[in-house]
């Protein structure tokens, strides 16, 4: 009886061990994949606003100057 008891007590251990190392992996697969998306997203966002700033650098640069405009006065009664 003790020795079944061990036995017992052994094959909870193990599973318990088991479940144990199985939510350790789950977690370590989800956190990479969570970081390779965090990593992904922020080449994305630095590609997409180094083409915005040239963008707008250029069409800066490729502006007519703007004639100075006189302050317009209001009108009397």
């Amino acid at each position: 009886m003790v020795e079944n008891s061990r036995d017992a007590a052994r094959a909870r251990a193990d599973l318990r061990f088991k479940k144990q190392e199985e939510a350790a992996t789950v977690r370590q697969k989800a956190m990479a994949e969570y970081v390779a998306e965090s990593d992904a997203r922020q080449v994305k966002t630095n590609k997409l606003r180094a083409l915005r700033l040239a963008k707008e650098a250029e069409d800066l640069a490729n502006a007519p100057a703007a004639p100075a405009k006189k302050p317009v006065r209001a009108k009397k009664k």
